[in-house]
């Protein structure tokens, strides 16, 4: 294995290695990590639901009544009530017609894109789209294209040039965008897949539980239910657990159940885990207090470090990019910052383009303006001690 040895040393020799922090608490405003207290503004648990004592004891509760695991896929004897209810229950949520879990928001994507195309058909994707959308295109037999990120004029470009030689082209976007936190023009996507008669898809990982009514996501922001055809999420980002899901129309869900690999070939959801979300669905119907809160501290936040003079992109949710650019900088940076008490993960290549280095700042519904008072402060005397601000 020297070739992989080599590898991880050229790692080391660029600067850009890292090693992956131990955290012994729970996902909170404040953690243990490497046996230090730290504030936490790097975590995905947007509305503090990971730690969260309702779901906790609803969890306790379907252990005792379906154990730890699901024993099998869903298409044998994995298939159980706790599932069929959590798919309704985000169904109702989200407004469609039909929900479908998956194990994981990666595998969602890899399951979905994958079932739902042919070598008959055509695939435009965001140049910016999750990894794990990109993945789900390549594993697809249609042909695909990269249109230039939120651009408009290049996607019906594309549109133009290739609708007529395909049986179906489907439009594939997130609808916030991981690493710099702004929108997809969704309602321009909707517009021109009508024009030309094109599917659409949605990658809603950080939009769910965060934007839209009671955070019902990009598709209630912008007002258009029943006009996206495959709407994703996540269940381990707002709604602290773990998962994916589907919504779409009820023959969707039944077909994805008869050709999506993961079904086929993956045990389903830990019971545990569907309890605990669906009563995180339940707190979310019930009350909008955990999003205003996240976007209370969101805008706190984003204020603070502009003040201070900081680069944060063009951010339009709670997602707050510190824009470094070089790349040995940027983890040097990151890592001074755990040092001084404050992690927030370094984002290099190739999660982002080469000299595209970050910090990417995540504030939750758990953080108080005491708190991120001081992690602005260590965050601005780090950044001028090592001449970035």
């Amino acid at each position: 294995m020297n070739f992989l040895e080599e590898k991880v040393n050229a790692l080391k020799e660029a600067g850009i290695y890292r090693e992956l922090p131990i955290n012994d608490t729970p996902i909170d405003a404040i953690i243990e990590l490497n046996g230090k207290k730290v504030i936490n503004l790097c975590s995905n648990n947007y509305l503090g639901f990971a730690n969260h004592k309702r779901l906790i004891e609803a969890s306790k509760k379907a252990l005792d009544q379906y154990g730890v695991g699901a024993g099998a896929v869903r298409t044998i004897v994995g298939n159980m009530r706790i599932h069929e209810a959590l798919e309704e229950t985000i169904a109702k949520f989200k407004k469609e017609e039909a929900a479908l879990v998956y194990q994981s928001g990666f595998l969602c994507n890899l399951g979905v894109i994958q079932a739902v195309t042919t070598e008959k058909d055509l695939i435009l994707s965001d140049e910016l789209n999750h990894a794990s959308i990109i993945d789900g295109v390549k594993l697809s037999k249609a042909d695909k294209a990269v249109y230039k990120h939120s651009n408009m004029a290049d996607l019906e470009r594309l549109l133009i040039e290739k609708r007529s030689q395909y049986e179906q082209v489907l439009i594939i976007t997130d609808g916030v965008f991981s690493m710099d936190g702004d929108l997809a023009k969704l309602p321009e996507i909707v517009k021109l897949a009508k024009q030309y008669n094109a599917l659409t898809y949605v990658d809603d990982a950080h939009g769910s539980g965060v934007l839209g009514e009671h955070g019902r996501g990009t598709v209630d922001h912008f007002h258009l239910h029943g006009q996206v055809d495959f709407i994703i999420g996540t269940l381990s980002k707002a709604i602290g657990v773990v998962g994916g899901y589907v919504c779409g129309s009820k023959a969707m869900k039944s077909y994805l159940l008869h050709r999506s690999r993961p079904h086929l070939f993956s045990t389903s959801m830990q019971p545990s885990a569907a309890a605990a979300i669906i009563e995180a669905f339940h707190m979310l119907e019930s009350s909008d207090e955990y999003t205003l809160k996240l976007w209370d501290n969101a805008r706190y936040l984003k204020s603070k470090l502009q003040q201070l003079g900081f680069d944060i992109g063009h951010s339009e949710t709670p997602i707050t990019p510190i824009m470094i650019g070089d790349e040995v900088k940027t983890m040097a940076f990151s890592k001074q910052l755990l040092d001084n008490g404050v992690y927030v993960s370094g984002i290099i290549f190739p999660t982002v383009s080469k000299g595209k280095g970050r910090i990417r700042v995540m504030v939750s519904a758990l953080h108080d303006k005491d708190i991120l008072d001081r992690a602005v402060d260590i965050i601005e005397k780090t950044a001028k001690s090592m001449h970035i601000l």
